[in-house]
């Protein structure tokens, strides 16, 4: 039988779930406490991996809810028979970031195959009134930390060992299209797709390492909620930011999802699914693309 009949039995046998997916594969997952990083984490712990559930610990917020719940989605996954460890810390502090990798390469016994750049929130305002806070602020969670993030993994994503190495990081339409009152989301989205194509270039021609974007449209988290509800981020030095969209502006813009052709909102399970086929073999021939997550919307 040749290589590509084998590969082809192989992608057939995965549809069947024979086995999991990414069984045996280290997967870190940045803002996997809730939202779409958390169904990513159980979905990717269901696929057989050993998930690092990474989100801002309790000197970055005002409430241990968040820092709970990080912990709270690795004992979900560890009850269900997976396999998880929580790594509490922010992503804008560069020790974090160097005791995430390393914490994570002993979880995964010297290894890590997969890096999800999840975490992130919006900070909006229109342009003539942003102020340089907000600006670094956004930038820096969406596009810097990634970037560190990836370099700190290098020495595990730059290895010859014939397993599966990925780098999923997430976009937004935001990045690829811009959005009033968002410029520094917009920018900072849209950096990461360069970065993607970029470790696409560098890490997958000697070692095979796949990176690809997700960019999401619609989808129903606390970003996308009614601001009124009441949801925030606390800044690294305790400015309170909150999240969401005034129910104001919401219905300004006429029937609800008007503008996606499915007509609703994506959920977190959706996105986080589009996430595991995107790291999943079923991608296995596909670099450096930004798929588009959305209903439709944009097309």
């Amino acid at each position: 039988m040749s290589a590509s009949s084998k590969r082809i039995d192989q992608i057939a046998g995965h549809l069947n779930y024979p086995r999991a997916m990414l069984a045996g594969q280290v997967a870190i997952i940045t803002g996997a406490g809730q939202g779409i990083g958390a169904e990513t984490a159980r979905l990717f712990a269901k696929e057989g991996a050993r998930v690092v559930v990474a989100d801002v610990d309790a000197s970055r917020c005002l409430s241990r809810t968040l820092t709970r719940k990080a912990h709270d989605v690795a004992t979900s996954i560890n009850s269900s028979g997976g396999s998880a460890i929580a790594i509490a810390g922010d992503v804008l502090d560069d020790a974090y970031i160097a005791a995430l990798v390393q914490q994570a390469a002993d979880f995964g016994h010297g290894k890590i195959h997969i890096l999800v750049n999840n975490a992130g929130f919006t900070w909006d305002g229109v342009l003539h009134k942003m102020t340089d806070k907000q600006w670094h602020t956004i930038v820096d969670v969406h596009a810097t930390a990634p970037f560190k993030i990836l370099r700190a993994a290098a020495p595990y994503f730059r290895v010859k060992d014939g397993a599966p190495r990925n780098v999923v990081n997430i976009s937004s339409t935001s990045g690829l299209h811009g959005n009033a009152g968002q410029a520094n989301y917009a920018l900072a989205k849209a950096g990461v797709v360069g970065l993607t194509k970029t470790v696409a270039k560098e890490w997958g021609p000697q070692f095979g390492v796949r990176a690809n974007t997700v960019a999401f449209g619609h989808i129903a988290t606390r970003l996308t909620g009614a601001k009124e509800q009441g949801a925030f981020v606390t800044t690294p030095d305790g400015e309170k930011v909150a999240l969401g969209i005034p129910q104001a502006v919401k219905k300004s813009g006429g029937a609800e999802h008007a503008d996606i052709p499915l007509r609703r909102a994506g959920t977190a399970a959706e996105a986080a699914s589009a996430v595991l086929a995107v790291a999943s073999p079923l991608f296995g021939y596909v670099s450096g693309q930004t798929i588009s997550v959305t209903g439709g919307r944009n097309m």
